[in-house]
Order: C-alpha cells, then structure tokens, then sequence
C-alpha cells in the first residue's frame, strides 16, 4: 500500500490496447485515479500477443478495473455511455475511424458530459498523415530515430517501446492540464498525442545540432564523441562495463583508482578536447590496460574514482537489482492468467512524492477479463437482473471472472 495517490477521486475510462494507450491508463491508475479498463467480451487482445509483446498487458494494465462489453452493439453503447455521465476522463487509441463507428468519439460522449477531458492518442496530430496508422517502429523509422540509432546504413529500432511509451506520456500531460483548464471554465475538451510527434520532440536536440555542424549529424554508433572516455569496455571475465569521463576531474581520479601515472600529466591528454582529439591512439590502449582486469574489480576502481560508470546488463536482470528493491521500484506483479500465477518484478512509476518519497505502488493486479463488471455496473445502477439479461443477450464477458 502507499499514501502516493494524488490523482484520488479522477474516474478515467480507459478504451487503450498494446502500449500507448495502456501506458497513459496506468499512468492515471499508478497515481490513484479510479482507471477502468474497457475490454472487448472476448478480452483485450494484447492478452493473447506473443514473442516480444508476451508482456504487454502485465506491465500496462496494474491497478486497473475490467469491464468487458460488446461496444459493436447498441446496448453495449448504451452501457458505455451511462459510465461516462460520471466519468473525469476518457482515453482512446484506435486507429482512424474505429472510435467513431462504437459511437464512442469525442462528438459522441461530449454529449452526454460537458465536462469530459477526451484523450485521443493516434499516430499523427492533425495534418497531412492525420488518417494514417502507425506503430512504434513506423514512426522510429520515419522521424530518423532508427537512422540515429543504427550503424550507417542500417537504421536500427530502439530496444524498447519507447515512442508508444512517451506518447502515453504526453497524453497523460495533455489530459491533466485540460483538467486544470476546467477548473476555470468548467467545460471539457478533446486533447490529442501522437506517435510521430512524440518522436521527433525526442530528436530536436539533433535537428538543431544539425544545423550547427552545417550538414546531417552521423549515427550514434559512428558520431564523433564529445568526450574523450565514453565507451564500452570487455573486463578478462568477460563482463562489460560502461566509463564515462566528462570532466577533468573525472579524468584524474580515473588515473589515479587505475594506476594511470603515465596518463594522469600527460599534456596530449590534459583538457577533454585533447583527449577527444587523442581517442585514436588512447581507447586501443586503454582497452588494453583494462581488458587484464575482472569485471569486479573494475566496478570498484571505477566507484573509487566517482565517474560515471556501470556493468552493461541485462532487462531480465532488473528483478535482482538492488537499488531498486530497496526503494520500491519494484512492483509483484501477477504475469500469467492475471490476477494469479507467478508474480515478477515490475518497475514503478519513476517518480517519488512528498518528505517520506513515497512511490506510487500496486494496489490492484493486472484484471481478468471483465473481472469488475458487476461491480461497475451495480455502482452505475443497474439491477442485478439487468445485468445478468445483458450477459444473456452477450452484451457483457460471459462471467464475471473470465480469466485471460
């Protein structure tokens, strides 16, 4: 349990699916909002999804209530709209036209209440590629940051969802400053993000630098290094660890937790923009000089010398990571059948709150499909034959507790 709920009280119904639209659910439920999953009757499909997606619905979907209703069928529509009356926010990422067809759109539901914040997250903001579908690596690709991740010539997609992720993010900035906006005027709005824009925020620094060089900036992988010691290096174990050295300071302590007298004076190698100068001829001979040490003992000679460094790991290997066991930045979650079966370490939300630092934690295990339909209903005022009519006439999930 934790007291880092300062969203209480916001009631959000979430009609997200894969990553963008689940990340902004679990934003708003991580912080306390009372976030309802809007699922199919058959369940979300990223239930189901394989291979790399096996986790998706486990990691964004915590702390949510499930209902499952038939929302192609006008008494699911109806069912919807009766929740809405109630509801602060409603967030959506359907590719173009499938919101307006279940009659769920911003049009439609502003109807019923004046006062909902309407978060639409798609592929693009209003322009040109508008009524385009995209994905994550769609827009990777298009915004250039592929170009910029891979080696020349071999455009190379970031190892994790990070496009869907911040246009979640957004999403989630945009619908919380609409609310603050209907503090004053007490009417709602329709806020969008988008895939492609989120991505090309995270390339300005890029296209600036761009035009400071006078021509395209090269690939990470083939950049030219703005310090001289910001590599990777392979210890005698094997293990890998990352050095960076970004200041003259850094510099020095590094040469003397190392036994680097030669270098410590050098004058080829006093100042950063010598030592970027040197790279060359030093990084051959420095991976030497390391390369006869253990991976352990360069940990500790590079946290002697307080330079920025770290063993390269792996993602599995979070779940045993000490700093963040230590400060909840792990949550138990339940990853197979939902609501049970093993539990695995989920990270946090980033974020801490208040003198204490609480972090916002789990309250509520990833749903089972329409797990909390009678509940929300009931509260929405139907009648428990009402209900149980609906389920008949395959309205709503055949049970309440339809596993995933």
């Amino acid at each position: 349990m934790t007291s880092a709920k300062p969203l209480a009280g916001l009631k959000v119904l979430d009609f997200g699916h894969t990553i963008m639209g689940p990340c902004a659910g679990v934003l708003f439920a991580d912080l306390g909002a009372d976030v309802v999953k809007i699922e199919p009757v058959d369940g979300d499909p990223t239930r189901r999804l394989p291979g790399f997606a096996a986790g998706f619905f486990a990691t964004y979907n915590r702390n949510k209530r499930s209902i499952a209703i038939d929302l192609k069928r006008p008494e699911g529509q109806a069912i919807l709209h009766r929740l809405v009356k109630d509801a602060d926010i409603v967030l959506e990422n359907f590719g173009p036209g499938t919101i307006e067809r279940l009659k769920c759109s911003w049009d439609d539901l502003r109807k019923v209440n004046p006062r909902l914040v309407y978060l639409s997250m798609k592929g693009f903001l209003k322009g040109p590629y508008e009524n385009r579908g995209a994905l994550d690596e769609v827009v990777q690709m298009q915004s250039g940051l592929a170009y910029m991740t891979g080696p020349p010539g071999r455009p190379l997609r970031a190892g994790a969802p990070v496009i869907d992720i911040l246009g979640g993010v957004f999403g989630v900035v945009a619908a919380l400053s609409a609310l603050r906006e209907r503090d004053v005027t007490g009417m709602g709005q329709k806020v969008s993000s988008s895939l492609f824009e989120s991505a090309t925020f995270m390339l300005g620094a890029v296209v600036v630098g761009s035009a400071v060089i006078g021509g395209p900036m090269p690939p990470m992988p083939a950049r030219k290094n703005a310090w001289g010691v910001y590599d990777v290096f392979t210890a005698s174990d094997g293990g890998q660890v990352f050095i960076g050295c970004t200041s003259d300071g850094h510099w020095q302590r590094f040469c003397d937790a190392f036994g680097f007298d030669d270098w410590r004076d050098d004058p080829r190698l006093l100042g950063n923009a010598n030592r970027c100068e040197a790279r060359e001829w030093m990084l051959p001979e420095l991976e030497r000089r390391i390369t006869r040490l253990p991976l352990d003992e360069i940990l500790a000679r590079c946290e002697t010398a307080r330079v920025a460094y770290s063993r390269v790991g792996r993602p599995d290997e979070l779940s045993l990571d000490p700093h963040l066991l230590a400060n909840g930045g792990l949550l138990a979650t339940a990853v197979a059948g939902f609501g049970g079966g093993p539990l695995v370490g989920i990270p946090a939300l980033p974020v801490e709150f208040g003198d204490a630092r609480d972090r916002p934690g789990l309250e509520r295990q990833p749903p089972r499909v329409g797990e909390h339909t009678d509940d929300i209903l009931s509260a929405a005022g139907y009648s428990a034959r009402e209900i149980a009519d609906l389920r008949a006439a395959g309205i709503l999930g055949a049970t309440a507790n339809v596993s995933a």
